[in-house]
């Protein structure tokens, strides 16, 4: 784990604020050699590794790609099935530790999908079904540990694990940590400041996001599916939404948070950004999330330090 301090030296970037997403049809995916290269313009530390076929497969070839632009890995989003008595999730999950390791990261974030493509819809969990889910998240966990990595649970909509009573009740029947996603949980129903003010101990890894709370509403009760809501607008820079970072990041640090701060906004690109279209910009819109957490944090370097590199 990176040192408690400062939070400048902790803050990472993952490839979906670029629009790089493992969903078919997701979108314009932008190549690794700008989206690294951004990352480290902007200061960023280190970042995600993004979809299956984003970097090289080979563990070390990947390693190599990531410094190549400075950037440390940490750690790996793994989409797994977990809740099917007939299919054992382990062997994926021990090929992405092996590249984690290679790596030298530090953790495997784990989402429970439901084995359908994309994120707008899902099946009810019965109790086998939960049974099942729980003892793979705790084989899982245990996997994690004999290779010096942490296995983290990510709530995350359109999974089986969305909401917060779902989220809750994985912190009480199994021994995984949490990966707490501050845009996925408030969209699912949760409470984010309330998970990182009542579970401190449990977040291992966080998944920085802001969203506008419109959108989310309108995903909550139908009317628009998980896709077309990003597609909408619904993640936002940090600071420039409906979710309360600052009191997040005061309950994980004044608690001994010492994990990386990983800033997701999940972005949908119709083309290169830049090619005179009037969509996302994934850079300036990085900057400002970095910029508003230094601030959040108190950090030194608010005003001098990554947020504005390459600007």
């Amino acid at each position: 784990m990176p040192a408690a301090s400062p939070v400048a030296g902790r803050v990472a970037g993952a490839p979906i604020s670029w629009g790089v997403c493992e969903v078919p049809d997701w979108g314009y995916q932008l190549g690794p050699e700008i989206v690294l290269r951004q990352m480290r313009e902007l200061g960023l530390a280190g970042t995600e590794f993004g979809p299956d076929g984003f970097l090289p497969d080979d563990p070390r070839a990947k390693a190599a790609a990531l410094a190549e632009f400075g950037l440390k890995a940490v750690g790996q989003f793994v989409p797994v099935v977990l809740h099917d008595p007939g299919h054992d999730p382990l062997p994926d999950v021990e090929r992405a530790m092996e590249g984690l390791v290679a790596a030298h990261a530090s953790t495997v974030i784990i989402a429970a999908v439901s084995g359908v493509n994309g994120y707008d819809d899902r099946p009810v969990l019965d109790e086998s079904g939960w049974s099942t889910l729980l003892g793979n998240l705790d084989r899982i966990a245990a996997a994690a540990s004999g290779r010096e990595l942490v296995a983290t649970l990510h709530p995350h909509v359109g999974t089986m694990i969305s909401s917060g009573e779902e989220t809750e009740r994985v912190l009480a029947g199994s021994r995984i940590a949490l990966c707490l996603d501050t845009g996925h949980l408030l969209i699912g129903g949760g409470d984010p400041v309330g998970v990182a003010q009542q579970h401190p101990r449990r977040i291992a890894h966080i998944h920085l996001k802001d969203v506008r709370i419109d959108w989310a509403c309108r995903v909550q009760s139908g009317e628009a599916t998980y896709t077309e809501a990003v597609a909408g607008g619904m993640y936002v820079p940090l600071g420039q939404g409906d979710v309360d970072i600052g009191c997040i990041v005061a309950a994980l640090e004044g608690n001994g948070y010492a994990g990386w701060y990983v800033l997701e906004q999940d972005t949908i690109l119709a083309g290169a950004p830049g090619d005179g279209g009037e969509g996302p910009d994934p850079a300036a819109d990085v900057r400002a999330s970095i910029r508003h957490l230094l601030a959040v944090a108190g950090d030194p370097a608010a005003t001098s330090g990554p947020s504005t590199a390459g600007a």
